[in-house]
């Protein structure tokens, strides 16, 4: 009985000890399979693909992808704004609804959101009443990659907004600041990093965005449609180039984000 009792006590004060030392075992797992991929493609086959950097597919498709993230999270920014912070400030069954249809487009596959905006749009213009075409055109790119990448940034500057006091908006309106010098000079400092975290949340998205702007947008071609195309075409050579280029510029956006000291993980 005492010889049991010793054991069952053991087992209760080694067993969470060994646990805890399982935890961090269990989570390099997962972290090697991150670096892995990453780590092979930059010392096996980045000095291959250096030579085909200046290409003009991979230039060509570099630019598009920058041109059109930066516009697609310049619309975020515009439009996702006041939306999230409607949507953090109202209680509204209305402001239920539309966090919904905000969140829509991040459980949809990407290829459905382009059947969707292609339903819309369609490839004779917008909805065939006028003569401007979307589809086949960095309008088109721009178009899917806001669809999919601006609820990243609501959603996110929404979090933000809610956790700022709305006590100090209404300081700030007694001592008679208007709603747009509050929200200038109080509100957006306090979410400030929330800000920042949905402005590179959305960028990252729509430089990765695929499935969406390969339905909607196949020319002119981003760098993800591009290794896709490079790929089917002439196989995992020639795509890599493109790959290289894609991983920096998502190294070099992390890179900006922690000298901007507005790491959005923290």
């Amino acid at each position: 009985m005492s010889r049991t009792a010793s054991e069952a006590e053991a087992t209760a004060r080694h067993g969470p000890v060994e646990i805890r030392h399982l935890v961090p075992v269990l989570g390099a797992v997962l972290l090697l399979y991150f670096v892995v991929p990453v780590a092979v493609l930059v010392v096996t086959y980045s000095p291959m693909a250096l030579a085909d950097l200046t290409a003009g597919y991979v230039v060509d498709a570099a630019v598009t992808s920058l041109v059109a993230a930066l516009v697609s999270t310049a619309l975020a920014f515009v439009f996702g704004l006041p939306l999230a912070y409607w949507l953090s400030r109202s209680d509204h069954v209305l402001a239920t609804v539309a966090l919904g249809v905000v969140v829509l487009p991040l459980v949809l596959p990407p290829v459905v959101s382009g059947m969707l905006l292609l339903t819309v749009i369609g490839p004779g213009g917008l909805g065939g009443l006028t003569d401007l075409r979307l589809t086949r055109s960095l309008v088109g790119v721009v178009a899917a990659q806001t669809f999919v990448a601006a609820p990243f940034f609501v959603v996110t500057v929404k979090a933000a907004f809610d956790g700022v006091d709305s006590h100090f908006e209404e300081a700030a309106r007694s001592l008679g600041r208007s709603w747009p010098e509050t929200m200038r000079s109080v509100t957006v400092p306090l979410a400030k990093p929330g800000i920042v975290a949905g402005l590179v949340l959305t960028f990252a998205r729509a430089m990765g965005e695929f499935g969406a702007t390969m339905m909607l947008a196949y020319y002119p071609r981003t760098l993800p449609v591009q290794i896709w195309a490079s790929f089917i075409a002439n196989g995992l050579d020639a795509a890599l180039p493109v790959a290289v280029v894609l991983l920096s510029v998502a190294i070099g956006t992390l890179l900006v984000v922690h000298a901007m000291r507005a790491t959005p993980w923290r």
